[in-house]
């Protein structure tokens, strides 16, 4: 391959690769922007990072969205997931339930679900423990993360919409690569097998 030719291929690699960025971006503020059902039947709060037995601040924010909707919607339950991790004295399940009973949640309304490590683990665990599987329920996240959540419990027969949390501006532009990349695969396990 000749120099000239070379060039060529990479740029056409990059305008591609940037247009699926583009595309996944649009995917993702397109979920972020949808009406949040009231009333729901159910909430899921996806765990993150616990450093030590304190919340991330991405999971803190996760806690403070999920708090505030439960407020409003005093008949919803909450099913908080996450299990414990390399570096996590609780699990992030734990962190979250002391998080939303700090915030005035009654413990009788938090379900625990403490042995999920990825998203998926956190859906399908948690949609094993829900009240009523067939309820229309809420799922809160980091914004980033949002569409591709839905996307997954819409997949496991859940009738969920997102309830987007803020991500942290410090970690805001690593969380979109590594959500475009965690998108992408999720894309070729469901739609081409691999």
């Amino acid at each position: 391959m000749t120099l000239k030719k070379a060039r060529k291929f990479c740029l056409i690699s990059a305008v591609v690769l940037l247009g699926y960025f583009s595309f996944l971006h649009m995917k993702i503020q397109e979920s972020i922007h949808k009406p949040i059902a009231d009333d729901a039947g159910y909430l899921i709060i996806l765990g993150a990072r616990v450093k030590g037995s304190v919340p991330s601040l991405s999971l803190q924010y996760r806690i403070d969205k999920a708090a505030e909707y439960l407020m409003a919607n005093t008949h919803t339950v909450v099913i908080v997931s996450g299990g414990k991790g390399p570096g996590e004295d609780i699990s992030e399940a734990k962190a979250m339930q002391q998080g939303l009973i700090e915030q005035g949640i009654e413990e009788g309304r938090i379900i625990m679900e403490d042995k999920s490590t990825t998203t998926y683990e956190n859906i399908v665990f948690s949609k094993e423990l829900l009240p009523d599987p067939t309820a229309t329920g809420v799922i809160v996240s980091n914004d980033y993360h949002i569409y591709r959540a839905v996307e997954m419990a819409k997949k496991e027969g859940l009738d969920i919409k997102g309830v987007p949390a803020k991500t942290p501006k410090v970690a805001l532009v690593k969380s979109y690569l590594r959500e475009y990349l965690a998108i992408t695969k999720y894309y070729l396990k469901e739609y081409i097998g691999w």
